[in-house]
């Protein structure tokens, strides 16, 4: 049976809403869980209270009004799709499913409530996009004025309403230990079922009719639970032993990192849960398996930094759009240049390893996170482009977009915060670093296979003779950098330490890190190294 629904229709609702009462189910007692970012069963706080107290009807809506905005791509709407036929797969053994409804979720709510009463919505915090923001506001004003109770559980260690910094560190503590919630018992759960009609369409909509491109990457990581476990496991048993020291290079990386993001991003798998199993596991291996456990560490930290960037736009939403630092306004946005633009987008900068970096991205919807923060500061810095522009673009091309990660760290990496260090990557160092022989950019640049070695780097500089005799033509075959590196990052960092340099922009740097700013952690663990605590990703690796 298919598992997707799309109700275009009020009377469909009306009778799904009458037959459940003609089945016994009181009118007040019906218990909507309202799954968003949260794509399981197990862990799943909603889920769990919810069937606690009357029939529940399990509700996913594809929203037209967030799939038009320019952070959505084809590739997260099929990891979704991906995502939810996994999870029903398993709520079938239950007998039930997620009823997947296209529309906007107030009206889908008004529909059902008009014809027989909601009794509570369940579902876990979100902290998106600022479109979600306020389809979360508007869910909020329509459960008051009806007299709907909407409760909300925590997803990750993230606070609402957030007073005190100096509070947080704990909690997220707090949060990592609590036990997880099992997965709901087979007499746990009464589901309510939409009825099968002939006017209902039981196909999701199409990426044309949301608007999206058909395009994707053709190597992207699937979707579902199922999946991520798998991830998980190869990733504690066996590939965690490469964590240190082999996350940096593109070469490496793809194996090394523990590649579970997007499973995090939807929540196919709960944070708590990779907490959890990667202490059993660092717990687990023997005593002279000492580099395996700090690669463990060194990961389980950066769980916890994962929640402390998605708390950044919890604070501050408008960090999405705006800069944190608002004495950085107009540093970039008078001088947008489109050719520098385009010619990223299309993997054309004359830099090989941003170029490849590109096209890998273009094909997998992954890259690790060095080579993120490399294309960023590129783009900040000699390209000089604002952060939110290059940010949409890069929201679309990662499939694990996390936008709370993503937008604090497209500013961090852009120099827009007012209290992070300047971060400034050069890519000819970056590949004679980590790709020394040129097997990453020959990879995905298949021009650069016929340049020779003495030329990798910097191949503008080969001769027109070499150019000719290896069949290769700079400018045409291998993009010309689109300015002087050297030049253009200098002027680039002059401008930015000269606002930074000024008494106002200073003075408003102390407020930015009582917000924002993470308080010392004092910890027990000697393990982590100052490398460990800033190696950042722009997403959760």
């Amino acid at each position: 049976m298919n598992v997707y629904g799309y109700v275009g229709f009020f009377s469909t609702l009306s009778d799904f809403c009458r037959r459940l009462v003609s089945r016994g189910f009181e009118p007040m007692s019906l218990q909507v869980v309202w799954f968003k970012r949260d794509l399981r069963l197990h862990d799943h706080a909603a889920l769990h209270h919810a069937a606690a107290q009357g029939p529940v009807l399990c509700l996913y809506a594809i929203e037209p009004g967030i799939w038009a905005q320019p952070d959505a791509s084809n590739q997260h709407y099929q990891f979704i799709l991906e995502s939810l036929r996994d999870l029903n797969r398993e709520m079938s053994h239950y007998g039930g499913q997620v009823h997947v409804l296209c529309g906007e979720v107030t009206t889908l709510l008004a529909q059902l409530h008009a014809a027989t009463p909601i009794a509570a919505l369940h579902s876990h915090e979100e902290t998106g996009n600022n479109v979600t923001f306020q389809r979360d506001l508007a869910v909020a004003r329509w459960c008051r004025e009806h007299g709907v109770t909407w409760h909300e559980y925590t997803q990750f260690g993230v606070i609402r309403r957030l007073k005190d910094r100096n509070l947080w560190q704990a909690h997220w503590q707090a949060h990592a230990n609590t036990p997880r919630w099992p997965t709901p018992a087979l007499d746990e759960l009464r589901f309510a079922t939409l009825p099968l009609q002939a006017r209902v369409n039981q196909s999701p909509p199409s990426p044309q009719a949301l608007g999206l491109a058909d395009q994707q990457p053709p190597h992207r990581q699937p979707g579902g639970r199922r999946s991520g476990l798998a991830v998980l496991k190869s990733f504690l048993e066996d590939r965690s032993a490469q964590y240190r020291g082999g996350i940096s290079s593109p070469l490496s990386a793809p194996s090394a990192c523990s590649r579970l993001s997007p499973y995090l991003a939807y929540g196919c798998l709960s944070m708590r849960e990779v907490v959890q199993a990667t202490r059993r596991q660092t717990q687990r291996l023997p005593t002279e398996s000492g580099h395996h456990k700090r690669g463990l560490t060194a990961f389980t930290s950066r769980l916890f930094w994962h929640c402390h960037f998605i708390q950044k736009l919890e604070s501050e939403p408008e960090l999405e759009w705006r800069n944190v630092h608002r004495g950085y306004d107009g540093l970039r946005e008078p001088d947008w240049n489109c050719a520098h633009f385009d010619a990223l987008v299309a993997g054309r900068t004359g830099w090989p390893m941003v170029d490849a970096c590109v096209v890998m991205l273009r094909e997998t919807g992954w890259i690790n996170f060095r080579m993120r923060a490399m294309l960023v500061s590129v783009a900040a810095y000699p390209l000089w482009l604002h952060w939110r522009g290059v940010g949409l673009w890069l929201a679309r091309q990662f499939l694990d977009y996390e936008p709370g990660i993503h937008w604090s760290q497209m500013q961090m990496q852009s120099g827009t915060t007012g209290i992070n260090t300047t971060r400034v990557y050069n890519p000819i160092k970056q590949a004679q670093d980590h790709d020394p022989q040129g097997h990453f950019v020959r990879r995905w640049l298949p021009a650069m296979r016929k340049v020779p070695d003495a030329w990798l780097f910097e191949p503008w500089r080969m001769p027109a003779d070499l150019q000719e005799r290896y069949g290769v033509q700079v400018g045409v075959d291998i993009a010309m950098p689109l300015v002087d590196l050297e030049i253009a990052t200098r002027a680039a960092k002059q401008r930015l330490h000269a606002l930074r340099a000024q008494p106002k922009v200073r003075a408003a740097k102390a407020a930015i890190v009582a917000k924002h700013g993470l308080r010392q952690r004092r910890t027990n663990s000697r393990t982590q190294t100052k490398a460990d605590s800033h190696q950042l990703g722009l997403e959760f690796e």
